[in-house]
């Protein structure tokens, strides 16, 4: 197996790194890529005001998860280790675990060209391939006349990967620009919303008062970047639902966005939100985490987010669904239930019904779920029997 092996600070991942690691899995036909952001730098110390190496972590696992490949993985190895990193205390480490497998340990232009300047780089080169990224043409000779060097002086296994037209920006760079508000292009939407939720580099919104674009970011920071097409699919469902029924389309946009945003807190982690805000569960909820995050997300839409009482209900319901359900309430609940990439057999149906009789829809809706959950000897709410029930003779 080929291992790849990205390191760096991190400080933050943007989508320079990201496009980097595309390169090398193909390049270096790569069976995994792990990133490894460091602690503490051997050459340098990490600018004042930096994040902690816990929200480093946090954040390349976000850009790595966003890249959707589970060929790349992150690891906490150096970020475990006392002291400073040195690069080739983490190879021998690297190459220890993975005695039988083919490593490749990549970098950027100027490290590349300072290799042979660096602590024991003898070390390294015994145990991994060297691969260097060129950003440009002239670049890239340099490089070329560096791989040489090291070839005869170490006997390196040596490579230069061609970056070619990309867009250069540096971590020092990006810092100073999002002191100023700007160069969040440089960041997927989810790091970019760890960083507003987190104050990190010297941001400091108001998470009760953002606009769509940070709302989302944020939302997309806090769950798997595999959901995101089913948030956004529920977005613009939920809009295009408001619109057909004279709902208010931007609270059932903001619904849409924050429906979600908790889904991927474990059991323990959802008792302890509703802890947190007085949220009361009945028996089943205390033990269904599935039921918990439309509860948790409810509260985070209202307690961090500042929304109307309207959102956080609409929020709330849409799992169970319970009696006499506002617009905006079934609105959310059917716009989760038939968005565009959701697949099961009765959809289509379910999706024309919603545009033309919005009652029979969320009962068909909850009439399905009950059979479904039955089917699989599982409890049903008993809300959801309520909104079925209330529907029926209504």
């Amino acid at each position: 197996m080929r291992i790849g092996i990205y390191g760096g600070t991190f400080n933050p991942p943007h989508q320079g790194h990201m496009l980097a690691a595309r390169i090398a899995l193909e390049a270096l036909d790569l069976d995994r890529l792990i990133l490894i952001p460091t602690a503490q730098p051997p050459h340098k110390d990490l600018p004042a005001g930096s994040p902690t190496a816990e929200d480093r972590l946090a954040m390349t696992n976000i850009a790595a998860d966003n890249l959707l490949w589970p060929a790349i993985s992150v690891s906490d190895l150096e970020l475990r280790r006392a002291g400073r990193s040195y690069t080739a205390d983490t190879i021998e480490a690297l190459h220890r675990q993975y005695p039988d497998d083919e490593l490749w340990f990549l970098m950027g232009a100027d490290m590349f060209l300072s290799l042979q300047n660096w602590h024991e780089p003898e070390r390294i080169m015994a145990c991994a391939g060297i691969a260097g990224f060129a950003r440009a043409a002239d670049q890239e000779e340099e490089l070329e006349r560096q791989a040489e060097l090291l070839r005869q002086k170490y006997q390196a296994r040596v490579k230069v990967l061609r970056l070619h037209d990309t867009a250069e920006i540096s971590s020092t760079q990006l810092r100073e620009m999002l002191l100023q508000d700007k160069g969040w292009e440089y960041l997927v939407p989810a790091v970019r919303g760890y960083i507003l939720m987190h104050g990190l580099y010297g941001t400091h919104a108001d998470l009760r008062h953002l606009d769509l674009e940070d709302l989302r970011a944020c939302s997309y920071s806090m769950v798997k970047a595999k959901r995101l097409a089913h948030i956004r699919g529920t977005e613009e469902e939920a809009v295009r639902l408001a619109r057909r029924w004279g709902g208010d389309e931007e609270l059932a946009r903001k619904a849409g966005i924050l429906h979600d945003c908790t889904k991927y807190l474990n059991l323990e982690e959802q008792l302890q939100l509703c802890e947190k805000y007085g949220i009361v569960l009945d028996e089943l909820e205390q033990k269904a985490v599935k039921l918990l995050h439309a509860k948790t997300g409810a509260a985070i839409a209202r307690h961090v987010f500042g929304m109307p009482e309207a959102i956080c209900s609409a929020i709330f319901w849409h799992t169970t669904g319970k009696a006499d359900m506002s617009l905006l309430e079934k609105i959310l609940y059917m716009a989760d239930y038939v968005e565009p990439n959701r697949r099961f057999d009765e959809v289509e149906e379910l999706r024309r019904l919603a545009y033309s009789d919005l009652d029979a829809a969320v009962l068909r809706g909850c009439e399905l779920s009950i059979v479904d959950m039955e089917e699989r000897g599982q409890p049903v709410h008993r809300n959801t029997l309520e909104a079925r029930d209330w529907l029926r003779e209504h």
